[in-house]
């Protein structure tokens, strides 16, 4: 064969092979293009812009009384049966058992003791008590800024240490009508529901009294994006893009804050996924 010959027969299964190799990677390329290229929009939680109800707190504290108490002192020694102590009774119920008479109940309440000591009583007698406690009264003092917002009838939040994950509910009865020069506050009474008797008279509790209820739009404090002094959430439009909005908010109560400014009721905006998001991307709503 001559040397020609040779010369192009290599240069030709040369082009081929180079074209092969081209050939075999752009095929891969357009393979793991349709394969990997189009990433689906990642899914986000969406949360549909409603109103809720929103109200400013006064915190304070306070001790438990019962709404009616009385007591009774009795010589050990009268006694004919032993007091059922803890015991419910209803009014005109017998109380204790003596020897020269009867002491009945003067409301429905629970028998108890008071702990004093014997050598102030004497080792004959003891103090025996009636609580009705259904309803616990609450003497509040409320710093004299809230004036102008403190009136009967404000709901009431109390949270007892024992009961720690649980609430009761009250309202405000009564207030006084003058400020106190020494402590700068205002006395007001709470009544508050303790059907279960749960609350212990004595016993400190945690309170909150509400004022300035009222409805307004409502996002997961979650959706909120802060940049400097600005909020912002991700607002989900009708095509499934993302719109970064500004918002004005408010008050914040139980996980959710108020919107001012910004959204209307029944916007979609992005709940949960916020960090891997930006303006414009399409997303898949997922609603919970």
């Amino acid at each position: 064969m001559k040397r020609s010959k040779k010369v192009t027969i290599g240069i030709i299964i040369f082009f081929i092979i180079v074209a092969t190799v081209i050939g075999g990677r752009t095929a891969m390329g357009i393979y793991f293009k349709k394969k990997f290229g189009k990433r689906p929009p990642p899914g986000v939680v969406v949360e549909i812009v409603s109103e809720k109800e929103f109200s400013q707190t006064i915190e304070s504290y306070c001790t438990a009384l019962s709404s009616k108490t009385t007591s009774f002192k009795i010589k050990k020694s009268d006694l004919l049966e032993p007091i059922k102590l803890q015991k419910k009774v209803k009014k005109g119920g017998v109380i204790a058992k003596l020897q020269n008479k009867t002491i009945t109940a003067p409301f429905t309440g629970r028998i108890g003791t008071r702990g004093i000591s014997s050598s102030i009583l004497g080792t004959d007698s003891i103090i025996v008590t009636l609580d009705d406690a259904n309803r616990i009264l609450c003497d509040l003092q409320i710093p004299e800024v809230f004036a102008a917002v403190l009136k009967k009838g404000l709901k009431v939040n109390a949270k007892f240490l024992a009961y720690k994950n649980k609430s009761y509910d009250g309202i405000i009865v009564s207030h006084a009508s003058r400020i106190d020069a020494q402590t700068r506050s205002i006395l007001a009474r709470a009544q508050i529901n303790n059907e279960n008797l749960e609350i212990l008279p004595g016993s400190l509790l945690d309170i909150e009294v509400f004022y300035n209820d009222n409805e307004a739009l409502s996002v997961a404090d979650t959706s909120i994006i802060f940049e400097d002094e600005k909020k912002f959430v991700y607002k989900i439009l009708d095509n499934n893009k993302i719109q970064k909005t500004e918002v004005v908010t408010g008050i914040r109560k139980d996980g959710n804050l108020q919107i001012l400014e910004g959204l209307n009721a029944d916007d979609r905006i992005v709940k949960e996924g916020l960090s891997r998001l930006s303006e414009g991307m399409l997303v898949r709503p997922i609603v919970k």
